[in-house]
This record gives structure tokens, sequence and C-alpha cells, in this order.
């Protein structure tokens, strides 16, 4: 390592290798993380960088290790720009940024992204490595995801995709960029990812609803093109089946509280005498509760609510949800760790890990 590119007057190796009496390359072995230096000596280095005050040099080790530290946390849509659009041809609300605004105001107001993010640093700062959050809503910015990993400014990506016509995955894996994703890709691509079992959490869900006695029992799924979805819906379905109720109702939601209430609306209007509701996540089962309550049902009593997720919503939810906890900030941590491996195995074999859900019972079901 050199310190060539250091600022004046900040610790150097020199001011360690000389408060730990070792040589300067002892101290960038240690530094370094080698392994075949002796324990006493990797102890008196690491005091002696504390007591100096010395930071590595990122700049420097970047020229060595072609390595920038950085990870790309990429929260994608599907929204498509016009192939010939200008100026003229841009919408007022997308002009001013504002339809930017709007996908990423939907974003930080699920608390399911929150947790993504919570595992990902949790697992990224102790290893020296940052994450780079960046959004990829249009056709556009997802072009220029793949020009930021191109030049180098990270590392690899993380992403997460919140459609299933999402271009991006596939994007990255024809670049042959280092790229992990939240949940199975709708599209086929050799990619690395983490999610999961929706069916089994699914099933617990509705396997609780029968045990409390519920006989007519809906559910409000989200998009149902995303593969997740379809997967919970038959799930759901399938237990259901098992369990002698050939049909439930459903309405289809988007993954927000105003979206439940509004799927909540329409399956009393049709189905007044619903006993048990199984949410597709807990901001449209929390939505499920607020129509409830207004229209004088009883939670649970009357009916019974189940969201899915386990996020700060089912707690913030009264009553406080009943809900299967998908272990989000370890599939986040999951899918950094599995990144950090391709770094290090440029051509190793995509691969996938699936997490176990849980149901956690509160008062809602």
């Amino acid at each position: 390592m050199t310190d060539d590119l250091r600022p004046a007057g900040t610790p150097t190796l020199e001011d360690v290798a000389r408060a730990a009496g070792v040589s300067r390359a002892t101290v960038s072995r240690v530094i370094n993380g080698v392994r075949n230096v002796d324990p006493v000596i990797q102890e008196a280095v690491r005091q002696a960088v504390a007591s100096t005050g010395y930071a590595p040099n990122r700049a420097a080790r970047s020229l060595v290790t072609r390595r920038t530290d950085a990870i790309a946390l990429v929260v994608s849509g599907a929204g498509v720009e016009p192939e010939t659009e200008t100026e003229e041809d841009t919408p007022p609300d997308e002009a001013d940024g504002s339809a930017g605004a709007s996908f990423t105001g939907q974003v930080f107001a699920d608390p399911f992204f929150g947790r993504v993010v919570t595992g990902v640093v949790d697992y990224l700062r102790p290893r020296g490595m940052h994450p780079v959050l960046m959004f990829a809503e249009t056709s556009r910015a997802r072009e220029d995801v793949v020009a930021f990993l191109r030049q180098g400014s990270a590392d690899g990506a993380l992403v997460v995709s919140t459609h299933a016509e999402d271009p991006l995955p596939g994007m990255l894996t024809d670049a042959g960029l280092p790229a992990v994703l939240y949940a199975r890709p709708a599209r086929a691509a050799r990619i690395s990812y983490v999610d999961v079992a929706h069916q089994d959490g699914a099933r617990l869900a509705a396997e609780h609803l029968l045990a409390r006695g519920c006989r007519r029992i809906a559910t409000i799924t989200g998009p149902l093109d995303v593969p997740a979805v379809q997967e919970r819906l038959t799930g759901f379905r399938d237990t259901m089946a098992r369990n002698g109720h050939p049909y439930i109702a459903i309405a289809e939601g988007r993954f927000t509280q105003e979206s439940g209430e509004t799927a909540m609306e329409r399956l009393l209007t049709e189905h007044p005498d619903l006993d048990g509701v199984f949410a597709a996540n807990d901001l449209m089962a929390t939505g499920a509760c607020h129509v409830l309550r207004d229209r004088g049902k009883r939670v649970p009593e009357d009916v019974a609510v189940i969201g899915f997720d386990d996020s700060s919503a089912a707690l913030a939810c009264r009553p406080p949800l009943t809900t299967v906890r998908q272990p989000v900030e370890a599939m986040a941590a999951e899918m950094a760790r599995l990144l950090i491996e391709r770094l290090g195995k440029p051509e190793g074999a995509a691969t996938s890990v699936i997490f176990e859900p849980s149901l956690v019972v509160r008062e809602s079901a």
C-alpha cells in the first residue's frame, strides 16, 4: 500500500510502524488481513493504528486492488421513458422531477425497504464496505446504474426490484456485472438471489385462520404479475382447498395501505359476511383493519386479519397484527454476503438461498 495520495499531516504507515515497533511491511500485512502474522504482533499493530488515528487510504488501495469498497444498493422499478423523448414531450410532473420523487416516496413509505438497508449496512460496515443508494425507476435511470458499475464506481450491485417486468437484472447479467437480487427474478436470468418460501408463509396464515374457526375467508393480494404474490396466493389457495374450501374471495392491491383499504371496501361490499382476511403485506393488512373498524367490524372477533412481513407497520396497527415474518434483515445480509463472495470468485456459478417464514401471533387473529 502506498501513502502517496494521503493528505499532508495525516498518519502514515510509517507512523504506525514506529508506534508498534515493527516494519512498514508488517503493518501493511496486518491492515490487509494477511493471516500468517503472529497474533501478538497483530494486536500491537491494531493498538498503534488506534493510537495514531491511521486510516487506510482508499484511493491508493483501489489502485492496487481495483476495488472501491462501494456497493450499489439499487431499488428498481419498471417505468419506461419514450424512445424519442424531448423536453417538450415530457409531462410537467416528470420534467420537474416529481415522478422520481413519487417513486422514492413510495419506497421510503414502505418499512420493508428500511429493513433491507439495515441488513445490508450491518453486514457491509464491519467489512469496511459501504452502500451507495440508487433508484432505477425509468429506462434512463437503469442505464445510469449500468454505466455507474461499468465505470468502476462501485464493485457490484444489490438489487431490490419492485416490478415483475423490471429489465435491470437482465441488463446487469448481459453486461457481465456482479449483482445479487432480493427475490426470485420473474424473467429467467443467471443471477444469484435470496428469497423466502412464500407458499409456506401463506400456508401458515391459512392454517391459523382455519384453526380460529374462520370459514368465509378472503385474501388481499399484491400485484398479481409479481412472482412472490403469485406464490403467496398459490400457497393460500392450496391450503384452503386441502381443508375443504375450494373458493376464496380475492381483491388485488398494490402493497400500499391505501390499496388495502380499497380492496377491503370491495370485499365487504361483495362478501359482507366474511370472517377472515389474509393480506399479502402488513401495510395492506393495516388498511384492511382501518376499513373494518370504520364499518363497525371488530378485529379479530368479527373478522380476523393476518398480514405478511412482520414490519413496523404490524406493531403500529390497531390491533397489532398477526403476521407472517420474513427475516428481511438476515436476507439482505445474505444478499450482501453472496455479492462479496462473487467478487472474490467472478467465475462462480449463480446460486439461491431460500429462508423459512414463521408466524408471529398478535391480537388481530
